[in-house]
């Protein structure tokens, strides 16, 4: 038997209902249908433990509203973790400076400040790994991070670099490594090491010993005579091992949360339907890590 586990969300989860953020559709902001107080009352319905929450959700990082957000959150019993970005591509509201973002995290109430460093890689993706390129934009990244670490020790903040759509695991470990700092680490999600065409078990085994916080999502892929695509789905219904991946972060992970996520197609389907599937993807989500993977027992 491993320690027992937490469960949170993502609220990404729930993109389609404005939550999150809205990713690869720059042009065309979907319409918040749900806000960030409504999400945690839906939490408390839930009995998750916690919520990872964005720029997106929070309207505003003025202090009048992190202090709103915070009352609430210690009102319903969850814990919250801060996710942000060096340069996000396609939403603003994501983009802080790791001090900003350590910062907003610590008036949240959070303990956990998430950094996507938002890479942009030459091609072939493939044969990237510590391209030229690529270790100057990690420079960056440290120099950032070093010139944080004493706001991270004033704090207590623990900073959680994500292997992100655009990382590879080992350059996540080599940053992490030359930073070498106690409150430094990773967060790993099961999935976003297709997008630089790395085997997904592989980065959440080198990642796991390292990671303070994760993205426990589940991919199917799909084959047509064009190729291959991989769209996100609820828990157990991709081709992610889930048991193996949360046994994986379970034992060998310092942290005691699991946060899942869905990355819901909408497909052909009206933004209407799409946003009622998406939520029964998250409530079916929610069953499977208690009953299957059982967590939270």
């Amino acid at each position: 038997m491993g320690k027992k586990m937490k469960l949170g969300l993502h609220t990404y989860t729930l993109h389609l209902w404005g939550l999150g953020q809205n990713w690869g559709i720059k042009a065309d902001p979907r319409p918040k249908k749900m806000n960030l107080i409504q999400l945690m009352d839906r939490s408390v319905e839930w009995k998750l433990d916690g919520l990872h929450i964005t720029g997106c959700d929070l309207e505003s990082k003025d202090d009048r509203r992190l202090q709103q957000v915070r009352a609430a959150a210690e009102t319903r019993g969850l814990y919250l973790e801060y996710n942000f970005s060096r340069n996000e591509e396609f939403d603003s509201r994501l983009t802080d400076t790791v001090a900003d973002g350590i910062s907003i995290a610590e008036k949240l109430g959070a303990d956990l400040a998430k950094l996507s460093l938002d890479i942009r890689r030459p091609r072939p993706l493939y044969g990237s790994c510590f391209h030229p390129r690529v270790m100057r934009q990690l420079c960056d990244a440290y120099d950032d991070i070093l010139a944080a670490l004493p706001l991270l020790e004033k704090t207590g903040i623990r900073l959680a670099l994500e292997n992100h759509t655009e990382t590879f695991a080992d350059e996540i470990l080599w940053l992490i490594h030359q930073i070498n700092h106690p409150l430094v680490g990773a967060c790993v999600d099961t999935v976003n090491s297709m997008g630089v065409l790395e085997n997904p078990e592989t980065a959440v085994e080198k990642l796991a010993p390292y990671a303070f916080s994760n993205h426990f999502c589940d991919h199917k892929l799909d084959r047509d005579q064009f190729g291959i695509r991989f769209h996100g789905v609820a828990l157990g219904d991709g081709d992610i091992d889930c048991v193996k991946t949360y046994q994986t972060i379970r034992d060998h992970s310092p942290t005691d949360r699991i946060t899942f996520e869905i990355e819901w197609d909408m497909g052909e389907d009206s933004l209407e339907v799409a946003r009622e599937k998406e939520m029964d993807a998250c409530i079916r989500s929610i069953r499977y890590a208690r009953d299957v993977l059982g967590i939270g027992k």
